[in-house]
């Protein structure tokens, strides 16, 4: 009996979270509520302070990563690198409003794999709203573009874990290799996300505008981006050689971190030895000392990554974990493909229901203790996350993500209602992420079946 109060506060204190997550009332930062959440669970005793070792073994990696990789796009900022991108895109375009949906879908896609799906939204996202509104579209045209890039670029965070910090704490839970989530990862993932966005160009081709602007001039971010002014350049052409210059390096950066994992050194010193170049490379063109990264830097996203672990690992410790063992084991046995479509579908439903980071934090951590031989372990997780970071953008509430880019698209004056939103998603979303499931239990049976039993 003496139990039954710890588990009501544990239970109580996830709800109450959650509910203030996704409600965000007058703007609250995300990590407040969760702080809050962790403190009321820790006084409820379910979890103790030896575990907190363990939580922080487990998120520091992940935690430190996404940060160095957000140092980077801040530095980047400086060098008005995302600016630069926004008048290549209307050039590549070419006049073509359907050549520049394949091209606004491309960059959302690449920002995120060269940065993370969050950072992506925030940076790109107002570039769009900017470009977009100096093309002199109509709110109906914009959509297509806005919408698109932002189930892209949040999906996207799928074919590598490092462009997404849930992902990057699941990699520790499960123990398992950021090397070996992309090989076997990449190829259904991104398969699924040439179906998702080869469905979305169906879906809006009647509205898509047919002609926009080739070139567009006095392009001004919005206010409530997070970007600055970019410096002067002493030419177009020198300002591109710079721009490539940098888009090398950190191409160069991304690969290191594949290459890290593959020889076991940390991810994470790398991204940090990486974006502590990038802030030299800096601090000697522009002569702006590093400091002010204390400021730029979300330094919140490491609180509200632990924060959420300590909850749910106190959901753990009051037995959620063995009621979804007894949930779960029969979806995971019998076939791969049984495995990763049934596990697919169940973290679709949880994300969209309670969101995607404390969804797959459960469903990772509940597959550790079900002794699962090692390949249908990897299957059943990397189910998970494509569960989780494309089967949650059914509903805007399933991500985080997809909550800040409303945010963003609505004070950029572009109308879209969740109604709107939805009647999208239902109709591509399902059909991606079911062959995308169906790709991966092949993929991984066909590559790495023999070599991971």
């Amino acid at each position: 009996m003496y139990l039954q109060p710890m588990i009501w506060i544990t239970i109580l204190s996830f709800v109450v979270t959650l509910i203030l997550i996704l409600w965000r009332p007058r703007g609250i930062n995300e990590a407040i509520p969760a702080t809050i959440g962790a403190i009321f669970v820790l006084i409820s005793g379910s979890v103790s302070l030896s575990d907190l070792g363990i939580i922080t073994e487990t998120i520091s990696g992940a935690a430190i990563t996404i940060i160095a990789t957000i140092v980077m796009a801040i530095v980047l900022e400086s060098f008005g690198f995302f600016h630069w991108v926004a008048e290549k895109l209307a050039a590549k375009a070419n006049g073509s409003g359907i050549r520049l949906f394949w091209y606004v879908n491309l960059l959302c896609f690449l920002m995120t794999l060269f940065f993370n799906n969050d950072g992506s939204i925030l940076i790109t996202t107002p570039i769009l709203v900017m470009l977009l509104n100096n093309m002199g579209l109509k709110n109906h045209q914009k959509i297509p573009y806005l919408l698109s890039g932002g189930l892209i670029a949040t999906a996207s965070s799928a074919p590598i874990g490092v462009s997404n910090i849930v992902n990057l704490i699941a990699l520790k839970i499960v123990d398992m290799s950021l090397y070996m989530h992309t090989a076997m990862m990449f190829v259904p993932a991104t398969l699924g996300l040439l179906l998702l966005v080869g469905l979305l160009f169906l879906r809006f081709y009647k509205i898509l505008p047919k002609t926009v602007p080739t070139k567009v001039t006095g392009l001004t971010l919005p206010t409530y981006h997070p970007l600055k002014k970019e410096p002067i350049y002493a030419s177009d052409k020198a300002r591109s050689k710079f721009m490539r210059n940098v888009l090398l390096f950190v191409f160069a950066v991304r690969v290191s971190l594949f290459v890290a994992s593959y020889l076991a050194i940390p991810v994470s010193v790398m991204a940090v030895i990486g974006s502590l170049i990038l802030l030299g490379w800096r601090w000697a063109y522009l002569k702006i000392p590093p400091y002010d990264m204390l400021k730029k830097t979300p330094w919140y996203i490491l609180i509200f990554a632990f924060s959420m672990y300590v909850i749910i690992y106190g959901l753990n410790n009051i037995g959620l974990t063995d009621w979804l063992i007894a949930f779960m084991r029969p979806m995971v046995s019998g076939s791969l493909h049984h495995a990763s479509i049934m596990m697919g579908i169940l973290l679709s439903v949880l994300s969209n229901i309670f969101n995607n980071h404390p969804a797959l934090m459960v469903g990772t951590l509940t597959l550790t203790h079900m002794g699962l031989d090692t390949l249908t372990l990897k299957v059943s997780y990397l189910a998970n996350v494509i569960g989780s970071d494309m089967g949650s953008l059914l509903l805007p509430m399933g991500t985080l993500a997809t909550l800040m880019w409303m945010h963003i698209v609505r004070k950029g004056k572009v109308r879209i209602t969740w109604f709107e939103y939805v009647k999208i998603t239902a109709v591509v979303i399902p059909p991606a992420v079911l062959f995308t499931l169906i790709v991966l239990s092949h993929w991984v049976t066909w590559i790495f079946g023999g070599a991971l039993q």
